[in-house]
Parts: structure tokens; C-alpha cells; sequence
């Protein structure tokens, strides 16, 4: 489905008449996954059924389990639910914004009920990209705990062609009254894709990273930036209801680079970024807190 001389398809074709329904489904997040996470982060391993979950950690759990050969070339699944009919098909975590109306316990039994959001398709400077936004609503029986809506973009990208990203200019290190740096490992890329079951092979391959997705280096998963600029929050207020975050990925980073996280508090917000040193912003956001 790519046109002449391996030219992206037309993705709003592509997507015209697609509408998947609903999906419902129960979990748990284990305190072996918690303890598992807070080792990758070196913090305290220690957790329990009944201990609170720290905000967004529910990503430990929802996790897609498919067989082998459900894989496409590129480590996700062929074919999947809310995965859009794009040809030659490449993922990039765009963002997200989550409200919480409870408090989520380890092992507590959750409900999601997961649904399509927008669907737009955007001209940008890297060329044509399809925006695809899932909602999902979690609940512990009658109460609902959360809803979150995950921005995903999909582009059409023959494997091998040169990627057309057009990244912004390099920016230093800003000022923030909280701040802690991570490094960014091989092995910190395996311990995070092992702990969400993510096969993407930008984390992992890099010859695939670099010749057929044609990034410079592995990729650091850009769900974990999330998770890190909420880490925040968790050690500077950690007493304090986090009531919502919303946060948008501007640019990747790449593995061996030490990755900066800061934030500055304003009131019951919490104004939260992360990098490395050298290139852009990969990720910015907000934070409220419950007053």
C-alpha cells in the first residue's frame, strides 16, 4: 500500500471507515511489578497488597501478552484492536493526560473499559502523521478511580527510508527547584521493556533502530519519561493526591545519555520536564495536586 518509488500512503485513506468498539478487560498491578519498577529507579523494592500505587504505575499492569507470531518486523503487534490499518507502520508515544477521582491500591482487582478517541491525520514538518487518542475509564467495582487518554502518532514509513524528523534546536539544562539525573543504560532499556512487555525494537535492536526506523542510537521509551517526571511529585509531595497530569513528548533521547528530570512547583501545580544534556526537551508537563 505505499505508492511509487516507496512514497507514504495516503492515511486518511487508510483510516477512512475504521471504528473499533469498546474493549473491557480486569487487572491488577502486583507488588512483584511495583518492587520490579522501584529497583529499575533504585528505590526502596519494598511492597504489599494494599500499598498505595503510585501515580501512573498502573502501566505495570494492561499489559498486551501475544503469541510470537502475532509480532510484526518492527516488535509490536501485526495487527491489534485500537492499531490503526496504516502501511508500513511506525509508533511514536505522543502524550497523555490522566485525571484521578480515588486512590489505587497495589493488588487491587481493576475494570478498564477502553475506547477510540479523536482520529486526525496532521501535515507536519516530517510530513504526513495519524494522531490516534484511546480513553479509558478504571474502576474498582463502583468507583471510579481514573481515566486516562493516550496520544499515539503513526506514520507511513518504508523500512530503511531516512527518517524525516525535524527536531528542535538544542536547549541547556533549565533551572528547577527539584531535580535528580538517571542514566540511560542498555540495561535500563531492557529492565523497562521487560517490566511492560513492550517488543518495540527501537529500545533493544540497533541495527533496526538505526536502519530501518533510521534513528541515531536506541530509543528511551517514552513512557518512562512520564512516569519520571511524576517521580516529582511522589519524593517532594509525597502525602499530597495527585488529581491529574497531562504531558506531551517533544523529542526522543537516546540511550548512554543521562537523563535530567525537574520540576517547579506553582501553588497546587507542579510545572515538570525532562531531557538530556545537549539535545531538546523530551519531555514537558503539569502536575495538580489535590488542595
Amino acid at each position: 500500500m505505499t505508492g511509487p518509488g516507496n512514497a507514504p500512503a495516503d492515511l486518511a485513506a487508510a483510516l477512512d471507515g475504521w471504528a473499533p468498539g469498546p474493549l473491557v478487560g480486569t487487572d491488577t498491578a502486583t507488588p512483584w511489578a511495583v518492587a520490579a519498577f522501584s529497583g529499575l529507579l533504585d528505590l526502596d523494592p519494598v511492597a504489599a497488597d494494599g500499598d498505595p500505587l503510585p501515580p501512573l504505575w498502573h502501566w505495570l499492569a494492561f499489559l498486551d501478552i501475544p503469541p510470537m507470531s502475532a509480532l510484526g518486523d518492527d516488535g509490536h503487534l501485526r495487527e491489534g484492536h485500537f492499531l490503526p490499518p496504516v502501511p508500513d507502520r511506525r509508533r511514536m508515544f505522543a502524550g497523555g493526560r490522566l485525571t484521578w477521582h480515588a486512590p489505587w491500591r497495589v493488588g487491587d482487582p481493576v475494570t478498564r473499559r477502553q475506547e477510540l478517541g479523536p482520529v486526525r491525520v496532521t501535515q507536519g514538518r516530517s510530513g504526513e502523521m495519524a494522531f490516534v487518542t484511546t480513553r479509558a475509564e478504571f474502576r474498582r467495582g463502583d468507583t471510579l478511580l481514573c481515566v486516562e487518554e493516550q496520544d499515539i502518532v503513526y506514520r507511513s514509513q518504508p523500512a530503511g527510508t531516512v527518517r524525516g524528523t525535524v527536531a528542535p534546536d538544542p536547549a541547556p539544562r533549565p533551572g528547577h527547584e527539584w531535580a535528580f539525573t538517571v542514566p540511560t543504560g542498555p540495561e535500563l532499556l531492557f529492565r523497562m521493556s521487560a517490566l511492560t512487555y513492550n517488543t518495540h525494537r527501537i529500545h533493544y535492536d540497533l541495527p533496526y533502530a538505526t536502519g530501518v526506523e533510521g534513528y541515531p542510537g536506541l530509543v528511551v521509551h517514552g513512557p518512562l519519561f512520564a512516569l519520571l517526571g511524576l517521580e516529582i511529585a511522589r519524593r517532594h509531595r509525597p502525602t499530597t493526591f495527585v488529581r491529574g497530569f497531562e504531558y506531551r513528548l517533544t523529542a526522543p533521547a537516546f540511550a548512554g545519555a543521562d537523563v535530567w528530570v525537574g520540576g517547579t512547583p506553582d501553588g497546587d501545580r507542579i510545572d515538570v520536564a525532562a531531557g538530556s544534556d545537549g539535545a531538546p526537551e523530551s519531555v514537558r508537563g503539569s502536575i495538580e495536586l489535590a488542595t
